[in-house]
């Protein structure tokens, strides 16, 4: 559909991967190319296309380099290009310009974490995800298993969610932790709470029971970022 006078062309897809291929075919550009002009690696690019990944932070700066409004890439809303009322006062807001590699790793592996650990040795891992996150520390991916982080309303993290863990961010209650208690041989992934100045590992699921932390307990990381990837 255009508009009365042809100056928007409207272009309605229904994914996001759609959309960028789109985008990067319209300013007649590589994958390779469109990743070193936003300052990504290709898999980056490579991964929204094929909608493994559903979101990123370099969506604005994307569409900036492909020609195309911001808006239409990322919410499927207006014109692909030309500027609309909704984005005539809009401006690009700078972007991270790294993205990094992080090993998803076992639970078991989690568990036996150490700080004395070689950070990635080899045979490490076998599978790799990219992250806009630059960690503090070494980081890890884990997938998540069961439903005791799955909630009935408000913060939930469901089952098969890729969870970024920082070994070196801050741990502090109200955060999301994966932690190794002294029973299991696996990390387990809780959030940390606070009460009468004792310190809790707490399900977001409230049939899962609550967990004390005590010095048996060694927290191994803050969970930083969670990824859906539905395939």
């Amino acid at each position: 559909m255009q508009a009365d006078k042809g100056t928007y062309k409207f272009q309605l897809m229904s994914t996001l991967a759609e959309r960028i291929k789109t985008a990067r075919n319209h300013a007649k550009l590589t994958q390779k190319a469109l990743a070193l002009k936003v300052g990504v690696e290709q898999p980056v690019i490579s991964q929204l296309e094929t909608g493994k990944n559903l979101q990123s932070a370099h969506l604005p700066k994307i569409a900036h380099v492909c020609g195309v409004n911001a808006i239409w890439l990322s919410e499927n809303t207006g014109p692909m290009t030309g500027v609309s009322a909704a984005e005539s006062n809009i401006s690009i807001a700078a972007q991270p310009t790294k993205s990094f590699r992080y090993p998803v790793i076992s639970w078991v592996a989690a568990g036996a974490w150490a700080e004395a650990v070689e950070p990635y040795p080899a045979g490490f891992s076998d599978s790799y995800e990219f992250s806009e996150y630059d960690s503090k520390g070494t980081a890890f991916w884990l997938k998540v298993k069961g439903d005791s982080m799955t909630a009935p309303a408000g913060q939930s993290i469901t089952e098969g969610t890729l969870i970024l863990v920082d070994t070196e961010a801050e741990v502090a209650p109200g955060k999301l932790v994966v932690a190794k208690l002294p029973d299991s041989n696996e990390a387990t992934f809780k959030k940390l709470v606070s009460d009468g100045g004792r310190l809790f590992l707490k399900p977001l699921n409230p049939s899962y029971p609550i967990e004390a932390v005590d010095e048996n307990c060694r927290i191994v990381g803050v969970v930083v970022q969670a990824l859906q990837k539905f395939y």
